[in-house]
């Protein structure tokens, strides 16, 4: 019936995301270690909201972005310091009364994360900070962002969202669990498309071993923000320790080009030298300090 279905070209048909088998020994040809985690907090500010809950899977892959096995499962519950928040609830679906008595085991966190050549989160900008308060383990990962490092859009993914990404995967996942939405993000990742183009985690996984570029257009004219803006730049106060100023975050390759629109349309000036931050993976989507 679902072959009928999908000949006719007239329906979509989901299928029920059912999560991978757990296997003792991965098998060989997948040497790299990786962990897609999810958390939910009670806030968004990691400086004073706290992680209620975190989801995290291992899985091995190899130097080419083919995913080999799902290696180790955790996810657990804990209670925040103060009441969670209606509005909390409301998105999450945590109540005080589903956290009472849980706990992280922030050493079976540390076992599963040590290993791990990779972190994938689907907002690491949000996750890891959070990630980080609860171990210093997480600092010292390279990080990446299946949201913003992958190129959906070029996939035919008309959104960014994990639900467009399962849904226009071919699945629908019935979990409510930061686990499941990793077991989701597992599968997404592992999807290729009909013309037979990489998997989306070999272009993550290609993404994360490039340097990124931060330019500062710092003393830059008050009167010319509007062309920063428009060219993508955005504005820092200076309360997470980089320059006070408009900065703009790019590969490297692009980086002579902006310099370039800088001295010419901005400073006026040949000579001038913003400040330029390199960045790895290691540093990527870190919180203020």
């Amino acid at each position: 019936m679902v072959r009928i279905l999908e000949a006719t070209e007239r329906y979509q048909i989901l299928r029920k995301l059912e999560p991978r088998a757990v296997v003792a020994v991965a098998r060989h040809g997948y040497p790299l270690r990786g962990v897609i985690l999810d958390t939910e907090t009670t806030g968004l500010d990691a400086h004073q909201d706290e992680v209620i809950e975190i989801g995290l899977i291992g899985f091995s892959f190899n130097d080419k972005g083919e995913i080999g096995d799902v290696t180790a499962v955790y996810s657990a519950l804990q209670p925040p310091s103060v009441p969670i928040s209606q509005d909390i609830t409301r998105l999450t679906g945590i109540t005080d009364a589903m956290v009472r008595g849980k706990a992280i085991d922030m050493s079976a966190v540390r076992a599963l994360v040590e290993p791990a050549d990779l972190i994938i989160a689907h907002n690491a900008g949000f996750d890891r900070p959070f990630c980080e308060a609860l171990s210093p383990t997480f600092a010292r990962k390279a990080w990446t962002c299946s949201n913003s490092e992958i190129d959906w859009g070029i996939r035919g993914y008309e959104g960014t969202k994990l639900g467009y990404l399962i849904n226009q995967s071919g699945y629908f996942h019935v979990g409510h669990r930061a686990v499941d939405d990793c077991f989701a993000l597992l599968e997404v990742l592992a999807r290729s498309r009909e013309d037979g183009d990489r998997l989306p985690f070999a272009e993550l996984y290609d993404a994360s071993k490039r340097s990124r570029v931060r330019i500062f257009a710092e003393g830059a004219p008050f009167d010319l923000k509007d062309l920063l803006k428009a060219r993508g730049y955005r504005w820092s106060d200076g309360s997470d320790g980089r320059p006070k100023s408009w900065w703009i975050e790019m590969a490297e390759e692009a980086v002579e080009e902006e310099l370039r629109f800088l001295r010419n349309d901005i400073y006026r000036r040949k000579e001038a030298d913003p400040p330029v931050q390199r960045l790895t993976a290691f540093d990527r989507f870190r919180g203020r300090r």
